[in-house]
Protein backbone atom coordinates (compact mmCIF):
# COMPACT_ATOMS: atom_id res chain seq x y z
CA UNK A 1 0.00 0.00 0.00
CA UNK A 2 0.96 3.48 -0.53
CA UNK A 3 0.09 6.07 1.59
CA UNK A 4 1.00 10.16 1.91
CA UNK A 5 0.94 11.41 5.41
CA UNK A 6 0.54 14.51 5.36
CA UNK A 7 2.13 16.47 8.95
CA UNK A 8 4.09 13.79 9.43
CA UNK A 9 7.08 15.34 11.56
CA UNK A 10 4.52 16.05 13.61
CA UNK A 11 3.26 14.88 17.04
CA UNK A 12 0.73 12.08 16.09
CA UNK A 13 1.48 12.29 12.47
CA UNK A 14 5.54 10.91 13.26
CA UNK A 15 4.29 8.12 14.82
CA UNK A 16 1.80 6.76 12.19
CA UNK A 17 4.65 7.22 9.92
CA UNK A 18 6.71 4.92 12.08
CA UNK A 19 3.80 2.11 12.19
CA UNK A 20 3.12 2.75 8.75
CA UNK A 21 6.22 1.65 8.14
CA UNK A 22 6.76 -1.40 10.44
CA UNK A 23 3.52 -2.44 8.73
CA UNK A 24 5.50 -2.48 5.59
CA UNK A 25 3.54 0.65 3.76
CA UNK A 26 5.21 2.85 1.30
CA UNK A 27 5.29 6.21 3.06
CA UNK A 28 5.60 9.47 1.82
CA UNK A 29 5.73 12.31 3.83
CA UNK A 30 4.92 15.48 3.81
CA UNK A 31 4.80 18.54 5.77
CA UNK A 32 5.92 22.19 5.75
CA UNK A 33 8.45 21.85 9.45
CA UNK A 34 6.74 24.27 11.39
CA UNK A 35 7.74 25.30 14.86
CA UNK A 36 6.69 22.20 16.48
CA UNK A 37 7.77 19.23 13.73
CA UNK A 38 10.39 16.65 14.89
CA UNK A 39 13.24 17.25 12.54
CA UNK A 40 14.92 14.02 13.78
CA UNK A 41 12.82 10.34 13.53
CA UNK A 42 13.69 6.72 13.95
CA UNK A 43 12.48 6.42 9.93
CA UNK A 44 14.60 8.69 7.96
CA UNK A 45 15.00 8.75 3.97
CA UNK A 46 17.97 5.52 4.46
CA UNK A 47 14.62 3.35 4.99
CA UNK A 48 13.48 2.18 1.32
CA UNK A 49 9.77 3.13 1.66
CA UNK A 50 9.94 6.32 3.21
CA UNK A 51 10.24 9.59 1.54
CA UNK A 52 10.10 12.72 3.28
CA UNK A 53 9.43 16.37 1.36
CA UNK A 54 9.02 19.63 2.88
CA UNK A 55 5.67 20.87 1.70
CA UNK A 56 2.44 22.98 2.49
CA UNK A 57 -0.66 21.29 1.85
CA UNK A 58 -1.75 24.76 1.15
CA UNK A 59 0.39 24.64 -2.22
CA UNK A 60 0.31 21.60 -3.38
CA UNK A 61 -0.02 21.82 -6.98
CA UNK A 62 -0.20 17.64 -7.40
CA UNK A 63 -0.25 14.19 -5.53
CA UNK A 64 2.44 11.55 -6.16
CA UNK A 65 1.41 8.65 -8.73
CA UNK A 66 0.08 5.85 -7.80
CA UNK A 67 -0.75 6.71 -3.83
CA UNK A 68 -4.06 4.66 -2.14
CA UNK A 69 -4.81 6.73 0.58
CA UNK A 70 -3.76 10.63 1.92
CA UNK A 71 -3.80 10.76 5.68
CA UNK A 72 -4.12 14.17 6.87
CA UNK A 73 -2.65 14.93 9.78
CA UNK A 74 -1.56 18.48 9.05
CA UNK A 75 -2.98 21.41 11.07
CA UNK A 76 -2.16 24.10 13.49
CA UNK A 77 -3.35 22.55 16.34
CA UNK A 78 -2.94 24.81 19.75
CA UNK A 79 -6.27 26.33 21.16
CA UNK A 80 -4.28 29.35 22.70
CA UNK A 81 -2.51 30.20 19.10
CA UNK A 82 -6.01 29.58 17.50
CA UNK A 83 -7.35 32.45 19.55
CA UNK A 84 -4.41 35.28 19.18
CA UNK A 85 -4.41 34.40 15.38
CA UNK A 86 -7.23 31.84 13.70
CA UNK A 87 -6.05 33.63 10.40
CA UNK A 88 -3.28 30.99 10.56
CA UNK A 89 -5.83 27.74 11.40
CA UNK A 90 -8.00 28.81 8.63
CA UNK A 91 -5.71 29.21 6.24
CA UNK A 92 -4.07 25.49 7.31
CA UNK A 93 -6.70 23.48 8.81
CA UNK A 94 -9.55 24.59 5.93
CA UNK A 95 -7.90 26.06 3.03
CA UNK A 96 -5.35 23.35 3.17
CA UNK A 97 -7.90 20.38 3.50
CA UNK A 98 -9.82 22.09 0.78
CA UNK A 99 -6.53 22.35 -1.65
CA UNK A 100 -6.15 18.86 -1.21
CA UNK A 101 -9.56 17.62 -1.65
CA UNK A 102 -9.21 19.40 -4.83
CA UNK A 103 -6.77 17.61 -5.92
CA UNK A 104 -7.86 14.23 -5.61
CA UNK A 105 -10.84 15.20 -7.17
CA UNK A 106 -8.85 16.32 -10.05
CA UNK A 107 -7.11 12.92 -10.23
CA UNK A 108 -8.58 11.11 -13.14
CA UNK A 109 -7.20 7.37 -12.20
CA UNK A 110 -6.37 5.59 -8.90
CA UNK A 111 -8.09 8.78 -6.93
CA UNK A 112 -6.52 8.26 -3.90
CA UNK A 113 -9.12 8.13 -0.73
CA UNK A 114 -8.93 10.21 2.13
CA UNK A 115 -8.34 9.77 6.01
CA UNK A 116 -9.37 12.96 7.67
CA UNK A 117 -7.51 12.98 11.28
CA UNK A 118 -9.83 15.85 13.47
CA UNK A 119 -10.57 16.24 17.42
CA UNK A 120 -13.34 15.29 19.83
CA UNK A 121 -13.39 19.07 20.39
CA UNK A 122 -15.10 19.56 17.21
CA UNK A 123 -18.51 18.64 19.98
CA UNK A 124 -18.05 21.00 22.29
CA UNK A 125 -18.82 20.40 26.16
CA UNK A 126 -19.75 17.11 27.15
CA UNK A 127 -23.44 17.43 28.10
CA UNK A 128 -25.39 14.57 29.55
CA UNK A 129 -23.94 11.37 27.57
CA UNK A 130 -20.52 10.76 25.65
CA UNK A 131 -20.73 12.23 21.96
CA UNK A 132 -21.09 9.93 19.32
CA UNK A 133 -20.43 9.90 16.00
CA UNK A 134 -24.03 11.21 14.91
CA UNK A 135 -23.99 14.53 17.30
CA UNK A 136 -24.41 17.63 16.33
CA UNK A 137 -21.28 19.68 16.05
CA UNK A 138 -20.90 22.60 18.50
CA UNK A 139 -16.90 23.89 18.14
CA UNK A 140 -16.36 26.53 21.04
CA UNK A 141 -12.86 28.08 19.55
CA UNK A 142 -11.15 28.91 16.74
CA UNK A 143 -9.03 25.91 16.56
CA UNK A 144 -11.85 23.25 17.27
CA UNK A 145 -14.11 25.24 14.57
CA UNK A 146 -11.49 25.25 11.91
CA UNK A 147 -11.50 21.49 12.04
CA UNK A 148 -15.36 21.17 12.16
CA UNK A 149 -15.44 23.07 8.89
CA UNK A 150 -13.16 21.05 7.40
CA UNK A 151 -14.88 17.69 8.45
CA UNK A 152 -17.59 19.45 6.50
CA UNK A 153 -15.82 20.90 3.12
CA UNK A 154 -14.96 16.81 3.33
CA UNK A 155 -18.51 15.51 3.62
CA UNK A 156 -19.51 17.83 0.96
CA UNK A 157 -16.93 16.49 -1.41
CA UNK A 158 -17.92 13.01 -0.43
CA UNK A 159 -21.52 13.51 -1.19
CA UNK A 160 -20.79 16.00 -4.52
CA UNK A 161 -17.59 14.28 -6.10
CA UNK A 162 -17.78 11.24 -4.76
CA UNK A 163 -14.37 11.55 -3.08
CA UNK A 164 -13.67 8.52 -0.63
CA UNK A 165 -13.26 9.68 3.25
CA UNK A 166 -13.11 8.35 6.64
CA UNK A 167 -13.00 10.80 9.32
CA UNK A 168 -11.54 10.25 12.89
CA UNK A 169 -12.20 11.94 16.16
CA UNK A 170 -9.45 11.16 18.77
CA UNK A 171 -9.26 12.89 21.92
CA UNK A 172 -6.08 14.34 24.05
CA UNK A 173 -2.98 12.83 22.92
CA UNK A 174 -0.04 12.50 24.88
CA UNK A 175 3.42 10.77 24.43
CA UNK A 176 7.03 10.83 23.05
CA UNK A 177 7.83 13.94 20.90
CA UNK A 178 5.23 15.98 22.37
CA UNK A 179 5.79 19.83 21.64
CA UNK A 180 5.99 21.01 25.36
CA UNK A 181 3.61 23.66 24.60
CA UNK A 182 0.95 20.86 25.66
CA UNK A 183 0.00 20.03 29.15
CA UNK A 184 1.55 16.92 30.19
CA UNK A 185 5.23 17.91 28.68
CA UNK A 186 4.73 20.97 30.14
CA UNK A 187 4.12 19.63 33.02
CA UNK A 188 7.63 17.48 33.25
CA UNK A 189 9.80 20.11 32.08
CA UNK A 190 8.33 22.84 34.39
CA UNK A 191 9.23 20.90 37.43
CA UNK A 192 12.20 19.37 36.59
CA UNK A 193 13.31 22.98 36.30
CA UNK A 194 11.64 24.06 39.19
CA UNK A 195 9.00 25.92 37.94
CA UNK A 196 5.14 26.80 38.49
CA UNK A 197 3.09 24.61 36.17
CA UNK A 198 0.22 26.99 34.28
CA UNK A 199 -2.98 25.94 34.95
CA UNK A 200 -6.15 27.32 33.25
CA UNK A 201 -9.30 28.69 35.29
CA UNK A 202 -9.55 26.56 38.32
CA UNK A 203 -7.66 23.29 36.74
CA UNK A 204 -10.93 21.37 36.91
CA UNK A 205 -10.91 21.14 33.15
CA UNK A 206 -11.77 17.28 32.46
CA UNK A 207 -10.13 15.86 29.26
CA UNK A 208 -10.21 11.75 28.01
CA UNK A 209 -6.29 11.10 27.64
CA UNK A 210 -4.57 8.66 25.56
CA UNK A 211 -1.61 7.71 24.43
CA UNK A 212 -0.65 8.90 21.02
CA UNK A 213 0.28 5.10 20.32
CA UNK A 214 -3.02 3.85 20.46
CA UNK A 215 -4.62 6.77 18.71
CA UNK A 216 -2.68 5.94 15.91
CA UNK A 217 -3.24 2.12 15.82
CA UNK A 218 -7.18 3.34 16.22
CA UNK A 219 -6.58 5.63 12.68
CA UNK A 220 -5.03 2.93 11.20
CA UNK A 221 -7.90 0.39 12.22
CA UNK A 222 -10.18 2.83 10.76
CA UNK A 223 -7.98 3.11 7.64
CA UNK A 224 -7.90 -0.42 6.66
CA UNK A 225 -11.10 -2.02 8.48
CA UNK A 226 -13.44 0.81 8.47
CA UNK A 227 -16.43 2.13 5.87
CA UNK A 228 -16.05 4.78 3.70
CA UNK A 229 -17.79 7.69 4.53
CA UNK A 230 -18.08 7.21 8.07
CA UNK A 231 -16.56 9.04 11.10
CA UNK A 232 -14.48 7.27 14.22
CA UNK A 233 -14.13 8.09 17.67
CA UNK A 234 -10.96 7.52 19.30
CA UNK A 235 -11.07 7.87 23.06
CA UNK A 236 -9.18 5.69 25.86
CA UNK A 237 -12.48 6.03 28.49
CA UNK A 238 -9.40 8.02 30.76
CA UNK A 239 -10.91 11.30 32.05
CA UNK A 240 -8.90 13.04 34.57
CA UNK A 241 -8.94 16.56 34.90
CA UNK A 242 -5.75 19.17 34.46
CA UNK A 243 -5.03 19.36 37.82
CA UNK A 244 -5.20 15.52 38.30
CA UNK A 245 -2.84 15.61 35.73
CA UNK A 246 -0.33 17.77 37.79
CA UNK A 247 -0.88 15.85 40.40
CA UNK A 248 0.01 12.47 38.50
CA UNK A 249 3.04 14.06 37.47
CA UNK A 250 4.79 15.48 40.73
CA UNK A 251 3.79 12.21 42.53
CA UNK A 252 5.91 9.81 39.67
CA UNK A 253 8.80 12.69 40.53
CA UNK A 254 8.60 11.26 44.17
CA UNK A 255 7.37 14.40 45.44
CA UNK A 256 4.63 15.42 47.66
CA UNK A 257 2.09 17.85 45.50
CA UNK A 258 1.51 21.15 47.06
CA UNK A 259 -0.96 23.63 44.92
CA UNK A 260 1.35 26.92 46.36
CA UNK A 261 4.80 25.07 45.32
CA UNK A 262 3.87 23.51 41.93
CA UNK A 263 0.35 25.36 40.15
CA UNK A 264 0.31 29.20 38.82
CA UNK A 265 -3.26 29.95 38.33
CA UNK A 266 -3.68 31.89 34.88
CA UNK A 267 -6.49 33.38 33.37
CA UNK A 268 -9.45 31.07 32.06
CA UNK A 269 -9.12 30.19 28.28
CA UNK A 270 -11.51 32.46 25.83
CA UNK A 271 -14.00 29.87 24.90
CA UNK A 272 -13.26 27.02 27.18
CA UNK A 273 -15.14 23.56 27.02
CA UNK A 274 -15.43 22.00 30.07
CA UNK A 275 -15.34 18.89 29.77
CA UNK A 276 -15.02 16.32 26.79
CA UNK A 277 -16.15 12.58 26.74
CA UNK A 278 -16.63 10.95 23.81
CA UNK A 279 -18.37 7.13 22.57
CA UNK A 280 -15.60 5.06 20.91
CA UNK A 281 -17.61 1.60 20.76
CA UNK A 282 -18.05 2.17 16.90
CA UNK A 283 -13.81 1.60 16.67
CA UNK A 284 -13.81 -0.89 19.54
CA UNK A 285 -16.23 -2.66 16.86
CA UNK A 286 -13.38 -2.98 14.35
CA UNK A 287 -11.46 -4.87 16.59
CA UNK A 288 -9.22 -1.23 18.23
CA UNK A 289 -8.01 -1.61 21.89
CA UNK A 290 -6.16 0.25 23.92
CA UNK A 291 -3.00 -1.08 24.63
CA UNK A 292 -1.29 1.62 27.29
CA UNK A 293 -3.97 0.45 30.39
CA UNK A 294 -1.11 2.63 32.43
CA UNK A 295 -0.44 4.65 29.93
CA UNK A 296 0.81 8.65 31.56
CA UNK A 297 3.14 6.27 34.09
CA UNK A 298 5.05 4.28 31.35
CA UNK A 299 5.21 7.55 29.18
CA UNK A 300 6.65 9.35 32.22
CA UNK A 301 9.16 6.29 33.00
CA UNK A 302 10.05 5.70 29.72
CA UNK A 303 9.87 8.36 27.00
CA UNK A 304 9.46 11.35 29.06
Amino acid sequence: MNILVTGGRGFIGSHFVELAIGLGYNVTDYDSLTYAANLSLPVDDTYPQYKFEERDIQHLAHIPPNIDWIVNFAAESHVDNSITSPDLFIKSNVLGVYNILNLIRGRVYHQPKLLHVSTDEVYGDFQDMPFTEKDVLTPSNPYSASKAAAEMLIMAYGRTYDVEYIITRSTNNYGLRQYPEKLIPNCVESIRHGKKIPIHGDGSYVRDWIRVEDNVAGIMTAMNHGTIGEIYNIGANNPLSNLQIVQEVVKWFGLEYDEQTHVEFVKDRMGQDKRYAIDSNKIRNLGWETKFEKGLHDYLTNDA
